[in-house]
């Protein structure tokens, strides 16, 4: 069947985008004050709803991948998979949260570690914060996200590879909706789907080209601002779009390949060049912390001290995995064909997190390390340079060894990991947009491609130039920008969990 666009989405969402940008390049004081009165809504009344939905993902991903419903293949038993586990864990890794742990990796650490939250009564500065710090980013950046993707990503698979649904979200909602899945109401879910990776990808290119803008000037002496981030934005929009273009058999495989292993060498760089005994004794201990905390780190809203922290941290995390993990789950299902629901589990969440929970380890226990031994000195630094969290990876790197080349490859890797994320997403929102999509024939029209790609870069831009009077607002214009998109998705990752549970129980 050759491919079409699916109006009844593709419209819609369209219009829904565009009005967005229009606001927010003519009145960009209105639309930063639309996402706060938003954000304000969300956190306020349903707070408390992200933390617990996100928790107990963690628990039902387990359940499917190691009970006897882990044995399920996708596509049947004679279904062979086509990538190998290698590839299929690099793409996993690097379309998943290849760009957050490289902006955050250090950002987030080093700044729990000087401003714990003063509700708790933890000394900045002090082993209790540096704990604190470590348990931290282990609950934001491990099971967390990847529980998220994975619920997604086996509704999809299970309900088009097995159930022989249509690969669009809307189907997974087939065991409580059942034809209406398919017809007007599941149209709903596909645009406001859209709708939140559209939200979500533009707080995380925000994030990297906030970041690349920054080490730019740190390292070259380029200014960053407004004219740098739109060439940016311009350059990885393109990049993304021809990434796209050559299809998942081409180009995303080769990158997430060659990403995956750069992400190895400057874990084990850090890792050998930085304190290493010190990192070591953090981790455990933070691990511990980590694992015997579980419950409150996750469900933690402070609704009587009011502390602002759950929300600019935790919920912030949650919000943006959320907006993801329809599209992302999408992009997921069409790696598992001939995989079980255990391998899936394993490769697309153990994994991945155990790998976040070492590049925590390395470079958030080497950063706080070294404001440690340096008396607060690295954090003085990233709070007086005009780049903010944007420039801490850079301001770190100089207490390591071949600073500047470990800086540039560290830029490269920015770039290549938001366009690795950025082509899975662009392929898959065009997958929803058009018709004729089989396993067989898997990528949707270049030109739905190149729409969908300018697009979300726009909105990208809009989201860190756009703040009250217009002023420029950077990291925490993202950060509203996130809530925003995954406010809604909420609502619908609970349906969809509930709707897979029932359809793989009771088909097995």
């Amino acid at each position: 069947m050759k491919n079409k666009i699916h109006w009844p989405v593709f419209l819609p969402t369209s219009i829904i985008l565009i009005f967005t940008v229009i606001l927010g390049a003519l009145w960009p004081s209105s639309f930063y004050e639309w996402q706060t009165i938003i954000v304000d809504f969300a956190f306020i009344h349903f707070g408390w709803l992200f933390n617990l939905t996100v928790f107990l993902l963690i628990f039902i991903c387990l359940y499917l991948g190691f009970s006897k419903y882990g044995n399920i293949r996708f596509g049947g038993k004679e279904a062979e998979p086509f990538i190998t586990k290698w590839q299929w864990f690099a793409i996993s890794l690097t379309a998943g949260i290849g760009v957050g742990i490289l902006f955050w990796g250090l950002a987030e650490p080093i700044t729990h570690f000087s401003g714990p939250p003063q509700v708790l009564g933890i000394e900045p500065f002090t082993e209790e914060a540096a704990v604190f710090s470590i348990a931290s980013n282990l609950a934001h950046w491990t099971l967390a996200p990847y529980s998220v993707y994975v619920i997604a990503g086996i509704a999809v698979a299970y309900s088009h590879f097995n159930l022989k649904l249509p690969y669009t979200i809307s189907a997974t909602l087939y065991p409580f909706l059942g034809k209406k899945a398919l017809g007007t109401g599941g149209t709903i879910v596909d645009i406001l789907c859209i709708f939140g990776i559209a939200g979500g990808m533009a707080a995380v290119l925000g994030e990297g080209v906030l970041q690349i803008g920054s080490g730019m000037e740190y390292i070259f002496g380029i200014e960053t601002g407004v004219f740098l981030w739109s060439i940016l934005v311009v350059v990885i929009t393109a990049a993304y779009i021809i990434s796209s273009y050559t299809g998942l058999k081409k180009g995303i495989r080769f990158l997430a390949d060659q990403n995956a292993k750069v992400f190895l060498f400057l874990l084990i760089f850090v890792f050998v060049a930085g304190p290493t005994t010190f990192i070591l004794n953090l981790g455990v201990q933070g691990t511990g912390a980590f694992l015997s905390g579980l419950p409150e780190r996750f469900l933690w809203t402070s609704p009587m001290e009011g502390s602002e922290w759950p929300r600019w941290w935790p919920i912030f995390h949650w919000s943006i995995w959320l907006a993801y993990a329809p599209i992302i789950g999408m992009f997921l299902a069409r790696l598992a064909y001939g995989r079980t629901i255990r391998e899936f589990v394993l490769f697309n969440l153990l994994l991945p997190a155990g790998f976040g929970m070492l590049w925590f380890w390395v470079f958030g226990g080497a950063s706080i390390f070294y404001d440690w031994q340096g008396e607060g000195q690295l954090w003085e630094m990233i709070s007086n340079e005009e780049g903010g969290l944007e420039l801490s990876l850079f301001v770190f790197l100089e207490s390591l060894p071949f600073t500047v080349i470990i800086s540039i490859l560290m830029l490269v890797s920015i770039f290549i990991s938001f366009t690795t994320l950025a082509d899975s997403l662009t392929t898959t929102v065009s997958s929803l947009t058009t018709k004729g999509y089989s396993f067989d024939h898997p990528e949707p029209p270049a030109t739905m491609k190149v729409y969908w790609g300018v697009l979300l870069g726009t909105l990208a831009l809009l989201t860190i130039t756009a703040g009250t009077g217009g002023e420029i607002t950077g990291i925490e214009a993202v950060k509203q920008m996130a809530t925003v998109a995954g406010f809604p998705i909420l609502f619908f990752i609970i349906f969809q969990t509930a709707a897979t549970l029932k359809s793989v129980i009771k088909g097995n």
